[in-house]
């Protein structure tokens, strides 16, 4: 922001009154200008005592949820959700509230530096001249070797870069993320896109439903937009006013989470049946004459073997006759194909076939049901990125930029992103931790924290309404860092004033049909509100079963001495979270461990191999191996064990390294039809190592495993 201008000064030019509000609350046209000073340089327009609030977007992960921030005194103080805002209606997540401690983490990259040697803590400080230059010079190389890498966070810096790339005649970016990657969003929005003719991300209308079937959907703790679809659970177990049905959740989950511990039922199938049962159950609706269904998918059911698909799931088959039963009497079934239904070699077919129910049992456009996001999900599969190693490998990238991703900890071991880095003649990131990847940078050139900075947020998870969360800064910047797009504007010479200016027209369209009168007034009721949302969400027009696959094949089982892994992230997100106390203090809502990672194996097979909690157990695959401890989880099938994913940190701080492993170390590199890493497929042998770590615990282990 500039310094030319102080708060006094713009008054005197504009007057009081409403310019003067407008100000204030961040929302005037002017308000880049103004600078929002710490306590200790003492702000003119602060009163002592008095806080001010700001309407921003939550940038912890792609989700969008509106943000108030209230600040006292030039100060962030504390975050809450947004009421007005369509996502989620005053409510905010672990992750939002410990956005001032991303703000005023101790760690930060404070200004643009140079590292001699890659993978050396040692930096050299340089000016933002210098950075601009060095920018510039690697974008006027040749442009089919330079190569950007981006995160799922920033959607303007992501068209932005799009842009550039575009106009440069560059290679696309490659966008990706760990919480993407778990999700299997590629694999999500090729099923839609194959069935609704949209590539798109769907919208569950969770909170209109009597019945939802979760295959593999933890809506509760990660999944798409988990605040919106936590509330609407809220709203789903209490139906109708005066209260007339409480919604009823099935879940099928090879572990218990938060939201197979919420269900009414839960079925611990094997991993990779999901699209096998989704079938079972149509075919014994067919069988009942309970439901008219397409012929198309009447003719897939009646193939299909029920008895073997229950044994295959591990599930009786009496189990899915009755859970037939509840979907032919429901009125409004619903039925989720999430992350760990999709994350298989299977993953697609499994998408699809969960969709069919959904379209079979008239589920689509109407309460209670499926809806299409009114926008498109920009985000790559896993296949991109090995595109892009290739490149890198190969000696055809000559400047690599990085930004709001962290390859390094994210991605499997198994791709070989670090030693095709060392490839790479110069690679810049713009990253405001010092994470796994900025140490292996040559250059950082740290962007603003995403409460010091402008931006927008395209809404694609959490409501079926078209919506864009409004970024504002709520501090002056702490640092001397720069917003990237301000970067990259400097050094590409695109016809842009600044950050604010390429924001202001790339929401020209959103402008245009917001019926607001100038581009001004727009802006500031952007900015005032936290976004921008219409009231009409988007249903599909039709659905095309033709790609819906007549058979889904059964995954392999685990061997005798190999288990199933299965790898779900936590509240620490794609594992940027771990820099904030506040997560690493929060337990685990179903284990209750804080500050550490561990596998979760069943009592039944820990006895077998002779392992106690607190045991340190060697988990290998054919990626890799890692150490985790053993915590004994009576909630997981015997044949599958489980890590949760965001710890093992060697770099991001004092608040994250050396805390856990990474269980990425040992996912296996297979993908599916669509691409998506077949995370689930990954399976590993365990192995005691006779050495022994207490968890960090919140629970009482004599009241929970009767020790003493």
């Amino acid at each position: 922001m500039s310094e030319k201008l102080t708060r006094r000064n713009f008054l005197k030019l504009t007057g009081l009154g409403i310019a003067a509000t407008a100000v204030l609350t961040g929302c005037g046209p002017a308000s880049r200008y103004v600078l929002r000073r710490p306590y200790t340089e003492m702000p003119e327009y602060s009163q002592i005592g008095k806080s001010t609030y700001y309407a921003t977007a939550c940038r912890e992960c792609p989700a969008g949820c509106g943000m108030i921030m209230r600040t006292f005194e030039g100060r962030a103080i504390k975050a809450e959700g947004n009421p007005a805002h369509p996502v989620n209606r005053g409510k905010l997540c672990p992750r939002g509230l410990t956005a001032v401690q991303g703000l005023y983490n101790p760690d930060r990259y404070k200004t643009p530096v140079r590292r001699s040697r890659r993978g050396d803590a040692r930096t050299e400080a340089l000016s933002w001249d210098e950075a601009i230059e060095i920018v510039r010079s690697a974008l006027n190389g040749d442009p089919q070797r330079v190569a950007f890498y981006l995160g799922l966070n920033a959607d303007h810096v992501f068209d932005f870069v799009e842009e550039l790339t575009r106009t440069k005649g560059m290679p696309a970016p490659v966008r990706f993320g760990a919480l993407g990657m778990f999700e299997a969003r590629a694999t999500l929005v090729e099923a839609a896109r194959q069935v609704f003719g949209k590539a798109t991300l769907p919208f569950f209308d969770l909170a209109d439903a009597d019945l939802v079937l979760s295959f593999g959907a933890n809506f509760l703790e990660t999944w798409l937009s988990p605040v919106a679809y936590s509330r609407a659970f809220g709203d789903f177990r209490r139906r109708g006013e005066p209260l007339k049905k409480r919604g009823y959740l099935v879940a099928f989950e090879p572990r218990l989470s938060l939201t197979a511990g919420s269900a009414d039922e839960w079925y611990p199938l094997t991993p990779g049946t999901e699209g096998a049962v989704a079938m079972a159950l149509g075919k014994l609706l067919v069988e009942s004459g309970a439901v008219r269904m397409p012929e198309m998918l009447e003719n897939n059911y009646r193939g299909v073997n029920v008895e073997a698909v229950a044994q295959a799931a591990g599930i009786p088959q009496e189990k899915l006759e009755h859970l037939a039963q509840l979907i032919a009497r429901a009125e409004r079934p619903l039925f989720l194909p999430g992350g760990g239904a999709l994350g298989h070699a299977s993953g697609l077919e499994n998408a699809l076939q969960i969709f069919a129910l959904n379209v079979a049992l008239g589920r689509v456009g109407q309460p209670g049901g499926v809806f299409l996001i009114a926008g498109e999900e920009k985000a790559d599969s896993l296949e991109s990125v090995q595109t892009l190693i290739q490149r890198m490998q190969a000696g055809e990238v000559d400047t690599l930029f990085i930004h709001g991703a962290n390859p390094l900890f994210e991605l499997p071991k198994s791709l070989g992103f670090e030693q095709a880095l060392s490839k790479v003649r110069q690679v810049i990131s713009f990253a405001t931790f010092p994470d796994e990847t900025s140490l292996f940078a040559d250059y950082v050139f740290p962007d603003h924290s995403p409460l010091e900075g402008f931006g927008y947020v395209r809404v694609l998870a959490g409501t079926p309404r078209f919506a864009i969360s409004a970024a504002q800064p709520v501090v002056v910047p702490l640092y001397d860092t720069r917003a990237t797009v301000d970067v990259l504007i400097a050094a590409s010479g695109l016809p842009y004033t600044d950050e604010v200016d390429f924001i202001q027209q790339k929401l020209q369209p959103v402008f245009q049909r917001s019926g607001a009168p100038e581009l001004a007034t727009f802006w500031a009721r952007f900015l005032q509100q936290g976004g921008y949302w219409e009231d009409v969400g988007e249903s599909p027009d039709s659905a095309d079963l033709s790609t819906v696959p007549a058979k889904v094949l059964l995954p392999e089982r685990a061997g005798e001495k190999t288990f199933h892994l299965v790898v779900y992230p936590t509240q620490m997100g794609d594992g940027s979270g771990a820099n904030r106390p506040w997560l690493q203090e929060t337990p685990d809502p179903m284990t209750t461990v804080m500050w550490n990672t561990w596998v979760e194996i069943n009592p039944k097979t820990a006895e077998e191999l002779g392992i106690h909690n607190d045991d340190i157990v060697r988990l290998v695959s054919s990626a890799g191996q890692i150490e985790a401890v053993a915590y004994l989880y009576p909630a997981i099938r015997p044949d599958t064990v489980a890590v949760p994913f965001g710890q093992g940190h060697t770099a991001l701080g004092r608040f994250a390294e050396g805390r856990g492993v990474n269980p990425a170390e040992v996912i296996q590199s297979l993908t599916n039809t669509v691409g998506d890493l077949a995370v689930g497929d990954t399976k590993v042998r365990l192995e005691p190592t006779g050495k022994r770590r207490p968890l960090s615990r919140l629970e009482s282990k004599s009241g929970v495993y009767g020790e003493h």
